[in-house]
């Protein structure tokens, strides 16, 4: 079993929002005189959302859900997915479909991703277990959403990769394991919600 690492926070570049001798040493000391340099693949995120609120209700008839939860919808669009998956898919990262990450899997569409979380109406205070890490991207948005999330995969490499990515990104709150996700985590159960996103031959 993995264990919880202490919160990594991804490096950053910084700007000042002022310049030139006493005033960029006051500015420095200031609170708020720094200043994140900008996601280059918000705007993306952002329209990836939009299209999951038009998508979701033109497949109400089917689902019978023609509004996705809000905070599912929130957390879609603050977890990167560009960094889930290889730098050649990159460029389609917030598409809606499915994509290739290795080992003959797949990092599951948004609007999959964001309707299985919503299905599972996890509360902020609940923790989670989630069967197939894959890339660690619904973990992520779970992580988002639930007060813990463990995560088992079968896949060694994907488990490791995940296991990394997920560290470098700050999250915390989820905890990764390789194994057979068959048999659950029985020393973590009971859990609030189990979401399944790989494949079984039997339940």
């Amino acid at each position: 079993m993995d264990t919880p690492n202490p919160r990594r926070v991804p490096p950053r570049r910084w700007c000042m929002r002022t310049a030139g001798g006493l005033l960029w040493l006051l500015a420095a000391l200031a609170p708020g005189a720094w200043c994140a340099e900008p996601d280059p693949y918000a705007g993306a995120r952002h329209a990836m959302v939009q299209d999951l609120e038009r998508y979701a209700r033109s497949v109400s008839e089917e689902t019978e859900r023609p509004e996705l939860d809000p905070r599912v919808l929130a957390a879609l669009e603050r977890v990167p997915r560009h960094l889930f998956v290889s730098e050649a898919e990159r460029a389609h990262a917030y598409e809606n479909r499915p994509l290739a990450i290795g080992h003959g899997q797949t990092i599951s569409q948004p609007y999959i991703v964001a309707l299985m979380s919503d299905l599972l109406e996890v509360e902020p205070d609940d923790v989670v277990l989630e069967i197939g890490t894959g890339s660690g991207y619904q973990a992520a948005v779970l992580a988002e959403l639930a007060s813990r999330v463990y995560t088992i995969e079968i896949i060694e490499p994907l488990a490791r990769s995940a296991r990394q990515r997920l560290r470098d990104l700050g999250h915390d709150n989820i905890i990764t394991r390789t194994g057979d996700g068959y048999y659950g985590w029985e020393e973590h159960a009971p859990f609030d919600a189990i979401i399944v996103t790989a494949a079984a031959s039997a339940i």
